[in-house]
């Protein structure tokens, strides 16, 4: 049974669907890396955050919802790791539970586990006892095996109240038993974070709590106070550090809608859904039917989409509801503050300076609206993006189908019309914020097609969605999608072009 304290202000956990979630994932088998391990887990970087202690047993990155030690037990103690002696710790958390913790970023002196009255006021109301994690600590000193570290935060933004970083893998150098602030014996373990890793993202989240500029006068390197002129909601500034002398974003017109080319004819808007006020009955909402009988998005954190759809059909102009309809979610706007930061390899790019949790609507690409075979000196031209909704939909050239039950009614002119995208979107010469956001290997955010006024995939707009919890000052990215060597140049070769993401498993290439 785990436990019957709640994380955040010890009440009862029983009405914690999280808590029951993952009793339930347990029994079931279901957690992502059920065996404990020494070092990084796959697919969770540094900076990476979870909106809650059930959200890191899930993956198995710590075990313990509540404990601050996750160790590996005598039960290991086998074949693959016959040269280890038992318990080692493999990961902890810092939230503060402990009146004598000490935490200096790079520098961590811990308390070891124990003799907490567990009733948030951090009090210590008996001895620790050198066992379990105390022990499992000792060990990894002993043995030189590194701990991954986990740091929790205050945060509205978490349905727990806290949010937690990883930081990165950190080896203990030493310990030592004294008698702490309530005159209780307490063990200190001193950790030392390992070279080499990326920069701690601490500070970027202390910053977005409550380190942002008092006034566009204290941003270091800024540029620009508003690259969109007043046109969005939320001043977009941009900053170069990298440039001597620093310089602004040029070459572009900032533009927050669709500009339509002469040979683009729009469908006709359709007939939109009787509800009336907001959508809330997918049986007999027309928009929800077009989803499978399903809402797309939940209205948490002012709508998030549940999963990555071949396409999102939302409320258009002719439906009965308002404008605060959860199935209105892509079409509010930025919501969340933005930067246009310099890069030294990649010219520009974008970061948030607030979290942004997965499924959460960044912004929607923004430019000239044209037929591809209108396109001139295509390849000196970085910012075109195909709408490739019905490519996707038939896993054409490599494209990752994603089989959401959708009702899609399509009609295509000819076979060439279902190989190769017939329109796109030219954010060269004018564009928004989007225009801006690097390709990565290993993305953040994904790209998710969204029809509302009109039932043409061939025309859908192309949206940018959070893929994961994003942590602050962290840039945005998104697989552009390129096969390697499909760009040719206008000398006939093919176009290659070297890619600088830094991801981990990234392919070196971006065309």
């Amino acid at each position: 049974m785990i436990g019957d304290l709640n994380e955040k202000d010890g009440k009862p956990a029983s009405k914690r669907p999280d808590l029951k979630a993952i009793s339930k994932m347990i029994e079931t088998n279901a957690i992502l890396y059920p065996e404990k391990r020494f070092g990084p887990i796959p697919g969770v970087d540094v900076g990476h955050q979870f909106f809650s202690r059930a959200e890191m047993v899930a993956v198995g990155f710590h075990s313990h919802w509540l404990n601050g030690i996750d160790y590996m037990g005598q039960s290991y103690n086998r074949r693959e790791y016959s040269g280890y002696t038992f318990p080692l710790a493999v990961a902890i958390v810092l939230s503060g539970q402990y009146e004598d913790d000490l935490d200096n970023s790079e520098d961590v002196v811990y308390t070891g586990q124990g003799g907490n009255n567990l009733l948030g006021n951090k009090r210590q109301v008996q001895d620790q006892v050198m066992e379990r994690g105390n022990l499992a600590l000792k060990n990894c000193m002993e043995q030189c095996v590194p701990v991954r570290v986990i740091r929790g935060h205050r945060s509205a933004n978490s349905y727990v109240g806290k949010v937690y970083t990883y930081d990165g893998l950190y080896k203990v150098v030493h310990y030592w038993a004294e008698k702490g602030v309530s005159g209780f014996t307490v063990f200190k373990y001193r950790l030392k974070r390992l070279e080499g890793q990326p920069t701690l993202t601490t500070n970027q989240v202390q910053y977005a709590r409550g380190r942002v500029p008092n006034s566009i006068s204290e941003i270091r390197g800024l540029v620009c106070e508003d690259i969109s002129g007043g046109q969005e909601d939320i001043p977009i500034p941009a900053t170069n550090l990298v440039d001597d002398p620093p310089f602004a974003p040029t070459g572009f017109t900032y533009l927050n809608s669709i500009n339509v080319s002469k040979s683009v004819k729009l469908p006709s808007t359709v007939v939109g859904c009787k509800c009336k006020g907001a959508c809330t009955d997918r049986r007999t909402c027309s928009c929800a039917m077009l989803n499978g009988s399903e809402f797309p998005y939940v209205h948490r954190d002012g709508g998030r989409l549940i999963e990555a759809k071949d396409v999102v059909f939302e409320c258009g102009p002719k439906c009965g509801c308002g404008p605060d309809c959860v199935i209105r979610t892509s079409q509010r706007g930025l919501k969340y503050r933005l930067e246009v930061f310099r890069t030294p390899k990649k010219g520009w790019a974008v970061r948030s300076w607030d979290y942004i949790p997965s499924g959460a609507p960044i912004c929607e690409y923004k430019g000239i609206l044209m037929r591809t075979d209108e396109l001139d000196n295509v390849s000196d031209n970085n910012y075109i993006f195909d709408i490739d909704c019905l490519q996707t939909m038939r896993g054409l050239d490599g494209r990752e189908r994603r089989f959401r039950d959708v009702s899609m009614p399509t009609s295509t002119d000819d076979q060439k019309s279902e190989s190769v995208p017939k329109y796109c979107i030219d954010a060269g010469s004018v564009g928004n914020v989007a225009r801006f956001i690097n390709h990565s290997c290993e993305p953040n955010l994904f790209v998710q097609c969204v029809l509302s006024s009109h039932h043409d995939a061939e025309l859908a707009r192309v949206m940018l969605f959070a893929a994961d919890n994003i942590p602050p000052l962290q840039e945005l990215t998104y697989d552009y999608g390129y096969a390697l060597d499909s760009v040719i140049g206008p000398d006939g070769k093919i176009k290659e072009m070297l890619c600088f993401c830094g991801a981990a498993d990234c392919r070196k290439r971006l065309l």
